[in-house]
Order: C-alpha cells, then sequence, then structure tokens
C-alpha cells in the first residue's frame, strides 16, 4: 500500500469518526439545546445540522436549482436550504442524517481532499463550544484542519490576512507565520481563522485589527 493511499485511508476514516462523533453528542442533547444559538450568526443549533448534512441529502442536480433560486449566491443559498430544512426536520432526523452519513464521499467542488473535515470540525465547534460541552477535537484532526485552514487558497476562502501575524497554539504544538504572536486555544484559533466572534480574552497577543475582528 502506497503513503499516498495509507494517508487517503487514513483521512476518510478521521472524517467518518468525527462525524459519528458529533452524532454522538447530538443524540445526547436535550431538546431545547438543538434551538440554542450556535457561532454562526443567525444559526441555531437545528440550523448548522440541517448545513452539516445538506451535502448528503442533495443531489447535484437539486444542489444547482437551489442555487438558481437564490441567483448563483451560495451564501444566501445555503442560509435559505439551513433555516428550512431545520424548520422541517426534527432533532432525530438531522442527527440520523449526519450518522447515516459517516462514511459520505462528498466534497466541495476544487475543494482539498482535507475539506470535508475541515468543514465538519469547524461547524461541530459551531455548536459544542457555545453550548459549553467541553467536547474536544481529536488532535490529529485538528492539527490537519489547522494546516489546512493556514493553506494560501483556504486563507483566500476566509479573507483573512495573517501578514505580521505568527500564530500559536498554546495546548499543541502548533504555529504557522511570522511576525507578532498570537497564542490560545488551538480551537480558537481555527475558529478566528473561520471568522467566528469569540469572546475576550479567548486568544493573546497583538495581531492586526483586520484579524481579530473575529474576536471581542
Amino acid at each position: 500500500m502506497t503513503s499516498t493511499t495509507t494517508r487517503q485511508n487514513a483521512l476518510r476514516e478521521a472524517i467518518a469518526a468525527e462525524r459519528r462523533e458529533l452524532a454522538d453528542v447530538l443524540a445526547g442533547l436535550p431538546k431545547q439545546a438543538w434551538d440554542a444559538p450556535s457561532l454562526c450568526a443567525g444559526w441555531r443549533v437545528r440550523e448548522v445540522v440541517a448545513h452539516m448534512t445538506m451535502p448528503f441529502r442533495y443531489s447535484a442536480a437539486r444542489f444547482g436549482l437551489e442555487m438558481a433560486k437564490s441567483g448563483g449566491n451560495f451564501t444566501a443559498m445555503s442560509d435559505r436550504v439551513a433555516k428550512r430544512d431545520a424548520a422541517a426536520m426534527s432533532a432525530t432526523e438531522l442527527t440520523a442524517a449526519l450518522r447515516d452519513n459517516a462514511e459520505h464521499p462528498w466534497q466541495p467542488p476544487g475543494g482539498a481532499a482535507e475539506a470535508p473535515l475541515t468543514h465538519d470540525v469547524i461547524h461541530g465547534l459551531d455548536f459544542t463550544v457555545p453550548l459549553g460541552l467541553g467536547r474536544k477535537v481529536p488532535e490529529d484532526r485538528l492539527r490537519l484542519v489547522l494546516d489546512t485552514v493556514t493553506s494560501p487558497q483556504a486563507l483566500k476562502h476566509f479573507d483573512v490576512d495573517l501578514t505580521g501575524i505568527r500564530l500559536v497554539a498554546d495546548d499543541l504544538d502548533w504555529s504557522f507565520g511570522t511576525g507578532e504572536p498570537m497564542s490560545g486555544p488551538a480551537e480558537n484559533l481555527l475558529l478566528a481563522i473561520a471568522g467566528r466572534r469569540l469572546p475576550q480574552g479567548a486568544l493573546h497577543g497583538a495581531p492586526s485589527p483586520r484579524f481579530l475582528a473575529a474576536t471581542g
């Protein structure tokens, strides 16, 4: 077995494990938690899960139709569909959609092989963090996602400028960039890169105001 095949298999296993573990978390949530706000502006937990499972539930043709309805605007389409599906599906159905598709091979067009894991990890944090569940993304997955989101393509996608900033995780051996250090838990660094608003004190250092627009 080649090293490439071994890496691909390990990545598929990590994706499946992340989805199953998040499904276990969702299965244990009290009913009211599904209507709690997430880190995605305007979305509750149920909208986040509806969005996470959309790639499994929609064919390419249906996805294209929904995009056409939103004038080709992905952000508008995903918001509309997430809210519609969250209202139509029960918590049990949403959880099952995630668990039953743990090994689904979905990958965004033009995205890196790590994109599905990145998608699942970030959106998992979108609801586990504000709910205070204390769930920690396994270090190997978190490290892989951090390396993915700091690629030039990903930084352009997130519209984050890390010029002159050195990111330093204080809970695992990971850093990126050069310049003024900004440190904090690896999960907080990931969420800030992804544009999530974090409370004051979640990160430490003196980075550019543009990057810290996601915090405070």
